[in-house]
């Protein structure tokens, strides 16, 4: 008969009214009042095509948003779903998936705890190299802070990831990760040097016991892996460096448009709630000079009988004594510093060399560094 679902119980609930006072015999349907629904744009319909019609294809849910963020007009994962089985355009039956296991209760300040994890997948359609998206959220508000792909998980690749995210949000109170090498220390009462970084600014890592504990984070991975590889696909894209540009727009629409079905609002609508009711745990990134040599690779070297220690393929000079050690720092950048000491608080740091431009040094002004030619 072409009747909507929601038009066919308004009929039957105007029948049962009907049958209530006695007028069954008499009742007749009404008029429908037609669709009035606006057209959609044609660079809408353009848009869904090509979401829907790329390999793999774009979910429904993910197709409407993209229609509202590139083109700006909303519409419903039904919407999307009834115009793909009319443009033979729709998924085949998906397969049951298993259960999710019981949602630990969420914290109830921004910053008090944030879960860190890696997922490797094949995110490039030609490409069979399981690439790891660091992903991170706010426990609380399930605000994405950082979401980015690398090509291997190394300890570089955090010590890129994790400044910007605090940078960019401020400095959490604790990161919910698992017992990677990188984050655990199988020595007692020791900590890994990205342990040792984040403790340098008061942050400090809780281990999840299982897999399952990091539920939110995990279901993190499925949204991305739901949608970056149809997406991907659609625009062509097959670089890292490529990828990470679109990845930013997607991760700030995602936490500035979308709705979450459990908070059942937005997730910066729920971090800017909680700022509001001053339920923050979150400190502002310091203004420290060895903030760019915390966020490396640091390493004691000793300098040879000829004043020079090694970097790469290459021995450079530094004005220190033969034979005295030094911290040699490998940025996230690929340069490299010398530093007289390893970082501490109660001084600043003696730069002996760089490679590294002083203008991308550190994003806060270091005080009288010294640097020595070579």
């Amino acid at each position: 008969m072409g009747l909507s679902r929601s038009r066919f119980y308004k009929l039957y609930a105007d029948y049962l009214r009907a049958c209530a006072q006695g007028q069954q015999s008499h009742w007749e349907p009404g008029v429908s009042g037609g669709d009035h629904a606006p057209e959609w744009p044609p660079e809408v319909h353009a848009l869904l095509r090509k979401r829907l019609s790329s390999k793999p294809p774009a979910s429904y849910s993910f197709a409407a948003s993209e229609a509202l963020r590139v083109c700006g007009y909303k519409l419903t994962r039904a919407q999307v779903r009834r115009w793909a089985m009319e443009n033979k355009l729709a998924h085949p039956k998906p397969n049951p998936q298993p259960l999710a296991p019981v949602r630990r209760w969420q914290r109830s300040q921004i910053g008090e705890l944030w879960q860190l994890d890696a997922s490797p997948h094949r995110w490039f359609a030609d490409c069979q190299v399981l690439f790891p998206l660091l992903n991170m959220l706010d426990d609380c508000s399930r605000v994405f802070t950082g979401s980015k792909i690398y090509e291997r998980e190394t300890l570089l690749a955090y010590l890129d990831f994790l400044p910007d995210a605090f940078l960019e949000w401020g400095l959490p109170l604790e990161i919910y990760v698992d017992y990677h090498t990188l984050f655990f220390s199988n020595i007692p009462d020791a900590l890994t040097q990205l342990g040792w970084a984040l403790r340098f600014y008061g942050v400090s890592f809780r281990y999840a016991p299982t897999p399952r504990a990091k539920g939110k984070i995990e279901r993190g991975h499925q949204f991305w892996q739901e949608r970056l590889p149809a997406y991907f696909a659609s625009e062509q894209v097959s670089e890292i460096d490529q990828a990470n540009n679109h990845l930013l727009s997607l991760r700030q629409h995602r936490n500035e448009h979308e709705i979450h079905r459990e908070l059942q609002m937005k997730p910066l609508q729920a971090w800017n709630l909680a700022q509001k009711e001053k339920r923050s745990a979150l400190r502002p990134v310091p203004n420290c000079p060895w903030w760019h040599f915390v966020w490396s690779i640091r390493t004691t070297v000793k300098i040879g009988s000829d004043g020079r220690v090694p970097i790469g393929s290459q021995r450079l000079r530094v004005s220190a004594a033969p034979g005295s050690k030094v911290i040699l720092c490998q940025h996230t950048t690929g340069h490299h510093s010398v530093l007289k000491e390893q970082p501490t608080h109660n001084a600043k740091p003696v730069i002996l060399l760089t490679t590294l431009p002083k203008s991308i040094l550190s994003p806060f002004e270091i005080s009288k560094p010294k640097f020595v030619s070579f």
